[in-house]
This record gives structure tokens, sequence and C-alpha cells, in this order.
């Protein structure tokens, strides 16, 4: 039979937008000649709809579209993922399911049994885990289904219940040979996670042999990006069919020989994939928050370049307004460089000299501050000036502003509350600081967009004469790593310094770490690509003096 997977990007609680999609999709699938479509996990109300799950007319509106939908649907098998009441007098009130609709009826219900909750994963706020595995069968052919973190059992140890494991021995028991796994998934993108994935699902497909197809919601959503990336292993873990990353897409696999559609390249690398999701999480999220354009300050350094260029990418140059906001200290390179980069780019580019505005901020807190040297308190006058012009060009022309700043800074609060930290959407500031690099390196794969000198320059905040960040931090590449090690790995000083990181080194970092909790609780939205970013997937208490 030919099967179709079908990877779209859903708005969440747009019931109507998400439906067309599904039927426009089924459609297609149907003209192709497939027998079965599949759709991820909750496509209906799109993922995660949290707390909306709360409201009975959510809850509702819900199932209305879906009956809608159900009675839109062309001749075939459609397998979409939907949550579904459990109508039971204890535990939650929704199941999150995979159902399949034929010929105007729901045949086959397959109900989520591991609800993760870690990270940025709530479900057991919501939802009754389903109590065992179901098996679809559609003609002569049979197949396990399964719903997204169903499939990640084996690398959760928390998880009792295997239900890939329960699913073969279900089907042993009734003598039925199964024609492979079904995965509906709304699985976000890390870097390097598509590899962990393929790793843990050829797993499967060599121990029991049997093929592995996994569908992925695509889209961004709020700081979660989902990458697609749907594809098909046969039962020797072979790649068969892989889609796209990071865009809407159909592929189709034959199940007599398994020989299927490979869209995109199998393995992207951590630069085009990190890329290629920061474009369309900034993409998704001004249009899904109902922006057209956008607004950011550029420096003359690198990461407001990085942001300018992956906002070029995502809205086109028309919408992309560049500021450069020179103070007294910022060095006639990095105006030059500023104004390079949006020619490069080809966005409009103006400059608002902020010395008259910092003279007069100076002035008028003189005789208050009368006795005292200058210190942090002036650099981030002029931040919170930029701040304030950026915020008054976004509130007059309805653009959303775009901060800048990089996650090795967010963890050590090398940053600005109301000031540079101002803005919608901060997009790297779950980007270390040497991934910056490697992405403005990426960015220029094909001719120069970022100015060399931008690229090989020492960083600088320009906040004062003469200044480096390396004036007051450790080196990026020791930064990042102690950043890395302990926010993602959650290793604290005593495992730091038995690696061999200088203890002043790893204690310093660690304080910064700690005390600088409230402005990332402050902080603008930022899109995720690593493992634990900072916002709703890590929960520290701003009063804390917990020093491992």
């Amino acid at each position: 039979m030919k099967i179709g997977m079908v990877q779209i990007n859903p708005v969440i609680g747009d019931f109507k937008y998400n439906c067309d999609k599904i039927l426009k999709w089924s459609l297609q699938a149907k003209d192709l000649g497939c027998e079965l479509v599949i759709f991820p996990e909750l496509v209906i109300s799109g993922y995660p709809p949290q707390d909306l799950l709360e409201r009975q007319s959510f809850l509702e509106d819900h199932d209305a579209a879906l009956k809608t939908l159900i009675g839109q649907l062309p001749d075939l098998d459609v397998m979409l993922g939907c949550f579904e009441k459990t109508f039971l007098d204890h535990g939650k009130k929704l199941y999150n399911s995979a159902i399949v609709v034929r010929g105007g009826q729901i045949v086959f219900t397959a109900r989520k049994q591991l609800l993760p909750s870690y990270d940025v994963f709530d479900e057991t706020r919501y939802f009754e885990p389903g109590k065992s595995s179901g098996i679809f069968t559609t003609g002569m052919h049979h197949f396990g289904v399964t719903v997204c973190e169903d499939v990640w059992s084996e690398t959760v140890h928390d998880y009792t219940v295997r239900p890939v494991a329960s699913l073969i021995d279900k089907a042993e028991a009734d003598g039925i040979k199964l024609d492979g796994i079904i995965n509906i998934s709304a699985s976000p993108f890390q870097r390097s996670k598509e590899r962990v994935r393929k790793e843990i699902f050829r797993s499967f497909c060599n121990q029991y042999k049997v093929p592995f197809l996994y569908c992925n919601q695509v889209g961004g959503q709020d700081s979660l990006l989902f990458d697609g990336r749907s594809f098909v292993l046969d039962n020797s873990g072979t790649l068969c069919a892989q889609a796209h990353g990071f865009v809407e897409d159909c592929i189709t696999v034959e199940t007599e020989n398994w020989t299927g559609e490979i869209t995109d390249v199998p393995d992207m690398s951590q630069e085009e994939s990190v890329y290629n999701a920061l474009v369309m999480g900034v993409k998704d999220y001004v249009s899904k928050c109902r922006f057209s354009s956008a607004v950011l300050g550029l420096s003359g350094g690198i990461d407001s370049a990085l942001t300018a260029a992956i906002a070029v990418d995502a809205l086109g140059a028309e919408n992309v307004l560049g500021v450069a906001l020179p103070s007294p200290y910022s060095s006639k390179e990095s105006l030059e460089d500023a104004q390079q980069l949006a020619e490069n780019l080809g966005c409009r580019f103006e400059v608002i000299p902020i010395g008259e505005l910092f003279s007069t901020f100076n002035k008028n807190l003189a005789h208050l501050f009368e006795g005292r040297a200058e210190d942090l308190t002036e650099q981030n006058l002029q931040a919170r000036i930029r701040g304030n012009l950026l915020m008054a060009l976004s509130n007059k022309f309805g653009n959303l502003l775009l901060t800048t700043g990089n996650k090795s800074e967010m963890a050590v609060g090398y940053c600005t509350l109301y000031g540079d930290m101002s803005g919608g959407l901060a997009v790297i500031s779950d980007v270390p600081k040497q991934l910056v690099y490697q992405l403005s390196e990426y960015c220029n794969r094909n001719g120069e967009i970022i100015p060399r000198r931008i690229i090989t320059k020492a960083p600088s905040a320009e906040l004062k004469p003469d200044q480096t960040d390396q004036d007051d931090l450790p080196p990026y590449e020791i930064l990042d790593e102690i950043v890395e090690l302990h926010l993602e790995k959650g290793e604290g000083a005593r495992e730091l310094i038995e690696r061999g990181y200088a203890r002043d080194v790893v204690e310093d970092l660690l304080r910064r770490i700690r005390i600088n909790e409230y402005k990332r609780k402050q902080a603008p939205i930022g899109l995720k690509v690593t493992s634990k970013a900072f916002g709703f997937g890590r929960r520290y208490p701003n009063v804390q003096n917990y020093r491992g």
C-alpha cells in the first residue's frame, strides 16, 4: 500500500485553519494514490495548547471542528492526533490520542501512554495516560500506533511502561505480523536531536525487525521550534523516506518494497539545522502574533549582525529595520560595519546618535551621583537609552523589536534590564557565543553577508573606552563549556572543578548564573535550540543560595 505522511504547521487554537490544512493535504494524498495518510500529534489544536485545555469552550470548539472535519475527509484512512474526553470519574479529563477516520467514522483510537513532565513538557497536568498499545488494521496491513513520547521510553529510565515492546508482544499473542510502527509526534527541535531520534528508532527496527514511520509537527510555537523532518526506516533501520526540515511537507512510501521520497539531506550539519530553526522561529512568531516587520539595534557586533541576517531571511529585507545608536564610546569602525551589514542584507538602515541624550541623563543625575565614580550605572544608561528609542520605533510603526543577546551573556547577566533586553523576541538567547560565530560563518557560506571585521574583532559592548568582553569574563570557549555542562548536564561546582576548570572561574560563573535569575525571568521569550534553555523549561527560584 502507499502511505502519505504530512507534517503541517498548525496555529494553536485556530481550529478552522488547522482543519482546512488537514483536509487540503488529505485530498492531495488521495490524488497521489495513498490509502493511508498520517498527520502529527494534537494536529487539530496545535501543540502545546497548555492551559487552553482547561477551558470548556476550547474543548467544545475542538470537538465541533473535528466532527466537521470527519464529515469532509476524502475516501482514505486518515490518522491524526487530537485530544478526547476520558469520561472517567477520577483522574484527568482528557486523553492525548491518535485516531483513524474512515468513511466518516472514527474506526481506531490509540491513547498516549507516556506523558512527559520534564523540561518544557507538562502533559501530566492535562492528560490521563492510555492503558494499552493499539494495533491498527487496514486491508491486510497491521500497524502498531504510538504517540510521541511512547517511543522514547528506552531513553527515560523513570518509565516502567514500554509501549513498543508491548505492541510487539500483543501482535505475537494475537498471531499478527506487524507491518510497521507508526509514531505521530510534536517533538521540539534541539541541536543534534535528530541523530538521537534516528539512533533510537533504528534500534527498534533492528531489535524487532519492523519498519518505523515517524510523522512530526513543523513550525514555531512561542519558544518551541518543531523541525518536522518526518521519516521512514525499513525493517533494517535503513532510511527510505525523509521530509524537508522546517517547512510543511508531504512524503510517501510504498510498503511493498519500502521505497519512498528523500526530499531533504538525511543529516544536516548543526549550523544548518540551528540556523534554519531560528529563521523558521522568527517567521512564525512574527506572523502568528500578527506582526509583519521587525526592528533591531545594529551595534556593529556579531550578535546583532547574526540576528539581523536571520530576521532578513525570515521576513524579507523590506520588512527589517536596522538602527545604529552610537554613543561617545562607539568606534567609527563599528558604525561602518553596521552600515555595511545593512547594505549586504538590503534592509533599511538608520542612525540615531545617543550622545546628547546620554549627556542629558548624566547632567540630570549629577547632583545625586556627586562624589561617586563612574561605574556600570553609566554604562547601563546607554543601553537603556537605546532600549527606549527602539521601543518607540516599535510602538510607532508596529514593528516587533528583536533583542540580540546570546545565551552566554544571558547566563552570566552580561545584559541590561530595560536596555538591550527590551523587546518582544530574543532570537539568539539560547545560542552560545561560540555557536554565534559558527552560525555567522554559515551565514557567509555563499558570499560575505556579515562583514569579516565583525567576525574577527574582539567582542565588546563599547560602553566605556577600549572595552572588551574579556575584561570581565573568561574566554568564551571556557565560559560556554562551563555553561553547557552546568545547565544542560546538571554539573555543579564540584564536578566542574574535578574536570580541571579553575576553581575561581567556576565559582564566579556559577555565582553569576545564580544571582541573575531575576533578570532572565523578565527577559523576552527566546527561541529554544539547546537541550536546556532559559525559559519555562528551566524552573529555578530567584531567591536561593545553593552554591553546589
